[in-house]
């Protein structure tokens, strides 16, 4: 039996998906999340094989739950499973380690399928973003992608030092950084960049 846990945002989706996914007799829906964060914490609760998660939700991303996962050593294979075809996206789930990237609008029965591949140990990605993902590279560090996200959501220079333990000068620094590698006029100028690229 595949142990799967399931982290998605939206409530109607991860009930679809787990419904869909216990239909199979060899797959087993064995805990469900709303966020990155709790998704951590049930993967270090339960006996997991695959977590399948969406890219954007809130507390922590899909790729930063995969790059959390990857630190701890944790044995499941991690499935991303979204709406978003930006290049940028697929390039850091690999980097994070991810083993599937499949689009929403696939088959379903593809769903089952590729979570059966990649607990073989396949590695499956939609095939239309392949060759678009490898043209473009990430200019953005860690850290730039932090401040830019939070500045995507509206926080000012004094918000985003308190919520990520640096001095507000340090932050100017890394939007400023980030902008110029952009070529943005200002932060949300760049923000909206490496939005639309799959970057933040």
């Amino acid at each position: 039996m595949i142990k799967i846990l399931i982290a998605e945002d939206q409530s109607m989706v991860l009930g679809a998906l787990s419904a869909l996914l216990d239909l199979e007799d060899d797959l087993s829906v064995i805990a469900t999340a709303e966020n990155g964060e709790q998704a951590l914490l049930l993967a270090q609760q339960h006996d997991v094989d695959i977590v399948l998660t969406d890219i954007e939700m809130p507390q922590m991303t899909g790729i930063e739950l995969a790059h959390a996962l990857q630190r701890i050593k944790h044995r499941a294979n991690v499935m991303i499973l979204t709406t978003f075809t930006r290049s940028g996206y697929l390039r850091r789930a690999m980097d994070a380690g991810v083993k599937g990237y499949l689009l929403k609008d696939a088959p379903s029965d593809s769903l089952a399928q590729a979570v059966r591949q990649i607990h073989q140990g396949k590695i499956i990605v939609a095939p239309e973003l392949i060759t678009q993902a490898w043209g473009e590279v990430d200019p953005l560090t860690d850290k730039e992608r932090k401040v830019l996200r939070l500045a995507y959501e509206g926080k000012s220079t004094e918000q985003i030092s308190k919520a990520i333990y640096l001095s507000a000068g340090t932050v100017r620094n890394y939007l400023s950084e980030a902008s110029s590698k952009l070529g943005a006029a200002n932060r949300i100028e760049a923000a909206r960049i490496a939005k639309q690229n799959g970057w933040l």
